[in-house]
């Protein structure tokens, strides 16, 4: 089995982009990621898409065949597969991808991100994001994605796991960093003070609880071929990649405040990188709704992360540095595209071309990407070869 390495990045802002369609969105990124590996378009063996919901936000389904046209790619007969899996479809597309790099299947492979949520209006969009969950025995009986991030969060707190301030500071991380970013959404800074007292969607959780509605695309170029990697002045490795599934209803599950797929892939994704989780300097997990990145951090740290979020360690410039990025929260995130962004933000990091919000000397990201809430995890090491 091959080593397999990041040989370019490109994203487009996140936000309401009223102005640019799927497929520009979907073109300018994957373009970018090509001119940043320097490579051309015969250099491409095939092109992975991740999309969650195009069929309904934007009434396109053959996704990746319109991000193959607009790329330019298509003349070539470069073989194009969309991967779904949910808001886990940018990491699980990036999974497929690796694995059939590091397989021998293909050299070099772009894989692409992209999602246009807003030209729906909100309580259309929040019905599809809906789609995640269980349609007969969940969203049948009017559950929302938020209720349910509601629910987990009340029996959090009712068995002693967390109180209120240790999930609502997750908002605040990630704006902080996201105001250093010059792709995010929303640059704001805000405080655990705004969190709480917001506007309620589903309570405890208010609207600084709950990650925006976003267009946007990133896209990765990634190659086993030694030539081309040789050209790499610092080259960026992915070093494993592993995906987990629970239970979709969540009242199938053992317990509803665990996210059992999150800490199976994480530690196999270790497990398979040859680390400890002492060894990752930066984590860019899927905060959708603060009460997930609270426990997808227990899930990988154990419960010293609950007091971690007392004090300022999930900071960039920290022990512990959580979505460096902006994270969805703040970020933004156009769902399939998320998990790609994290790939690109990881890879930024440990090229140490990130800015103000630059990690110091990176050795190895940790990225976590989620459909649904604990449903489909899909967990990747990037890190310097």
């Amino acid at each position: 089995m091959r080593d397999v390495y990041i040989l370019g990045v490109g994203t487009t802002k996140f936000g309401e982009l009223w102005d640019s369609s799927l497929r520009e969105l979907a073109s300018e990124a994957g373009l970018k990621a090509i001119v940043d590996a320097g490579i051309y378009a015969e250099d491409v063996d095939a092109l992975y898409g991740a999309n969650t919901s195009g069929g309904q936000f934007v009434d396109q389904e053959q996704i990746a065949a319109l991000i193959a046209d607009y790329s330019g790619i298509t003349e070539l007969n470069i073989p194009s597969i969309r991967v779904e899996a949910g808001s886990a479809s940018g990491g699980a597309a990036l999974m497929q991808a690796y694995l059939a790099v590091k397989s021998g299947q293909y050299d070099t492979v772009v894989v692409g991100g992209v999602e246009k949520m807003t030209d729906v209006p909100s309580e259309v969009a929040n019905e599809i994001i809906g789609g995640s969950l269980d349609a007969e025995w969940e969203t049948f009986f009017g559950a929302t994605e938020c209720s349910i991030a509601a629910m987990i969060a009340r029996r959090h707190e009712y068995e002693g796991a967390a109180k209120r301030e240790n999930y609502a500071v997750f908002p605040v991380i990630s704006h902080k960093h996201a105001s250093m970013n010059d792709t995010s959404h929303f640059k704001s800074v805000i405080k655990i003070e705004d969190v709480i007292r917001a506007s309620p969607v589903a309570e405890p959780l208010t609207v600084f609880d709950n990650a925006p509605i976003s267009d946007g695309a990133s896209a990765l170029v990634i190659s086993a071929d030694t030539k081309k990697i040789k050209g790499v002045a610092r080259p960026i490795k992915i070093k494993s990649s592993s995906a987990a599934n629970d239970f979709l209803s969540l009242h199938d599950r053992k317990s509803i405040d665990s996210f059992r797929a999150v800490k199976k892939s994480t530690s196999n994704a270790l497990k398979l990188a040859g680390l400890d989780v002492g060894k990752i300097d930066g984590f860019e997990i899927h905060d959708s709704y603060s009460i997930a990145a609270l426990i997808q951090m227990e899930e990988i740290l154990g419960k010293a992360a609950v007091k971690m979020t007392e004090g300022n360690e999930f900071y960039y410039n920290s022990s512990h540095p959580v979505n460096v990025s902006g994270g969805l929260k703040a970020h933004g995130n156009p769902l399939g595209t998320s998990g790609l962004y994290q790939a690109v933000e990881a890879t930024l990091q440990l090229r140490e071309k990130a800015g103000q919000r630059q990690v110091k000397s990176p050795s190895n990201f940790l990225i976590h990407n989620m459909g649904g809430l604990g449903t489909t995890s899909v967990s990747t090491v990037i890190g310097v070869d």
